[in-house]
């Protein structure tokens, strides 16, 4: 496996220097959020910059991921919005040109996958009609990733229609009733989430789930309180979660999320590689 750093912690940084960083803390990948100055696939000048984050990658041995969980990117007043559930048919419209988008970045800069979720959804009488909703939007999305050859990774996430591993499985039943190739839509698993929302033990969790994995954030949480924290101000013991990737045979990134860190990003992705890549060797942290 490959430890990475998201860039959602170095939201303060050029997207280059970022690369940089990372490359010399001694980071193997990075994963990248599409963002305001970081690959915005609406910025005229992304052709230039794809070439240059390409380049950089390369001299810094650098593989990548591409993320897609940018706060105000579509919308400057409203986080997250609009989504694959939104109401509004033109909202799903923009987050699935943005999804296209974001596939055809991945695609340009060799990343190993494009990460993405469902959307808020706080009425939970209207779920069918909101996993309909994000069915039609992932099919569209699932068809361009399979014409890119670029491989998807789908995030359950706190407070989301899809927010836990069994509502993942419940996403790929509507996929395939609604005969979609649910096969391509593989796992992003967030290991603060899992412990933030009891699905426990994360190793058996991991075990569960492990053809489908394709990517894994990581940071600390606590139970019940979707904060992500450093490590050792939570409540995850790593040992066994790491051991756990290992025993499946994951060998993708395992991505550091502390997107509220990037105040102290140089020192919090020294410390997070300090403490995660030891585990990864397979000694003490």
């Amino acid at each position: 496996m490959l430890l990475a750093y998201n860039t959602n912690g170095l939201a303060h940084h050029d997207l280059l220097d970022a690369i940089a960083l990372l490359g010399g803390i001694g980071y193997q990948g990075v994963a990248i959020t599409l963002d305001h100055g970081a690959l915005d696939p609406y910025d005229e000048r992304l052709p230039a910059q794809l070439e240059q984050v390409s380049a950089a990658l390369e001299r810094h041995k650098l593989g990548c991921v591409v993320e897609t969980g940018a706060r105000y990117l579509l919308d400057p007043s409203t986080k997250h919005e609009p989504t694959l559930v939104s109401a509004d048919p033109a909202g799903r419209g923009r987050r699935v040109d943005f999804y296209l988008r974001a596939i055809d970045v991945a695609a340009a800069i060799g990343a190993g996958c494009v990460s993405l979720w469902s959307g808020n959804h706080q009425k939970k009488k209207e779920d069918q009609e909101a996993f309909g909703r994000l069915a039609d939007g992932l099919g569209k999305v699932i068809d361009h990733a399979g014409e890119r050859r670029v491989a998807l990774a789908f995030e359950p996430e706190p407070g989301m229609l899809v927010d836990t591993l069994g509502r993942y499985g419940d996403l790929l039943q509507v996929l395939q009733s609604h005969r979609i190739d649910a096969s391509q839509l593989g796992l992003t698993v967030d290991v603060g989430h899992l412990h933030c929302q009891g699905e426990l033990p994360l190793e058996a969790m991991i075990s569960s789930y492990s053809s489908r994995i394709v990517n894994v954030h990581i940071e600390d949480m606590r139970a019940g309180i979707h904060e992500h924290l450093m490590f050792g101000d939570g409540e995850i013991d790593f040992g066994p979660v790491i051991a756990a990737l290992a025993k499946i045979g994951y060998a993708g990134m395992v991505g550091v999320e502390l997107s509220r860190h990037s105040h102290e990003g140089p020192a919090a992705a020294r410390q997070a590689f300090d403490f995660l890549q030891p585990l990864i060797r397979g000694g003490p942290a």
